[in-house]
């Protein structure tokens, strides 16, 4: 069992109050306060993980640290990649001020990444080629940095998928590829979870480390998972804590926290259906608590 965050921007917004403009927490890096919030925030999970004896992903707050994010929220080519330095260094601070040298190898500094346009209702599809340019620049600065691994979450079509595999590949930078989904199981792009990942390892020779599933409840894909191949390389599970649509979770004006112990029991319940799966942690309304229930939970069915 490897763990990771859960609802990083959700926390802070409904939790901690926290104003995201364009809901982005890397902005959160240029200040001392902001620096504390997010200490508060990642400090239990590292905590969680070291009290169980799990591995941990410590994913960067970087999903939104790309160009069009960027230029929206001020930041410039230049600020862009300190920022997502900054955001690496932090992390390596966090980890070495938690926990004791023993416990700092069993975590992995994961370099996240998101989508250039909004991940629910994309709205600049980008060809192959432009999607690998647009992405090289945040993924050479994260590989310079020195993380181990990058995440793409919140994909919602596989050419920005390929392009992201590609520029990845080409930083020497391992990529674990999460695609989100509709209530209906499938991609915004109504592309199938089989047909999205097939598409991407066809076109990248496999070169993905794994593929994650996210940002939606396993209500909505646990029907839905691949028959073939692709199946075995879903490796990593971020899902949301509330059954609501994408259309409903962004008219919320409340947090939908859901249950963390159902949540936690359909984590087991996947477990059966996916070979690979063993990286766990949460999305859009998740927290420490349903973490925790998580880990729990697939302790006791081992």
């Amino acid at each position: 069992m490897t763990l990771t965050d859960a609802g990083l921007e959700t926390v802070l917004l409904f939790e901690e109050g926290v104003e995201l403009p364009c809901f982005a927490a890397f902005p959160l890096l240029d200040s001392d306060w902001g620096r504390a919030v997010l200490r508060r925030y990642y400090e239990p999970f590292l905590r969680l993980a070291r009290d169980s004896g799990a591995e941990f992903v410590l994913s960067s707050p970087t999903w939104r640290a790309n160009r069009d994010w960027g230029e929206e929220l001020g930041y410039d080519a230049a600020a862009l990649e300190a920022v997502n330095r900054r955001a690496v260094s932090f992390l390596e601070e966090m980890r070495d001020d938690v926990l004791a040298p023993g416990g700092r190898d069993r975590v992995v500094i994961e370099g996240c990444v998101g989508p250039r346009s909004d991940a629910y209702r994309p709205t600049l599809r980008m060809e192959v080629d432009q999607a690998e340019r647009y992405h090289s620049a945040q993924l050479q600065v994260l590989a310079d940095a020195g993380c181990a691994q990058a995440a793409a979450i919140t994909l919602s079509y596989a050419e920005e998928a390929v392009g992201i595999v590609s520029a990845a590949t080409a930083v020497g930078l391992p990529i674990v590829i999460g695609f989100t989904v509709e209530t209906d199981g499938r991609l915004p792009s109504g592309d199938s979870i089989e047909q999205a990942i097939d598409a991407v390892d066809r076109a990248t020779d496999g070169a993905a480390q794994s593929y994650m599933l996210n940002c939606a409840h396993p209500t909505h894909f646990a029907d839905a998972l691949p028959e073939g191949l692709a199946r075995t390389r879903i490796h990593a599970l971020r899902a949301n804590a509330s059954m609501k649509s994408h259309e409903e979770l962004d008219a919320a004006v409340e947090l939908d926290a859901g249950d963390p112990a159902d949540l936690a029991e359909r984590y087991v319940a996947l477990r059966r259906e996916l070979p690979g799966l063993h990286v766990l942690g949460g999305c859009c309304g998740t927290d420490i608590r349903h973490v925790t229930a998580i880990s729990d939970a697939w302790s006791a069915a081992t």
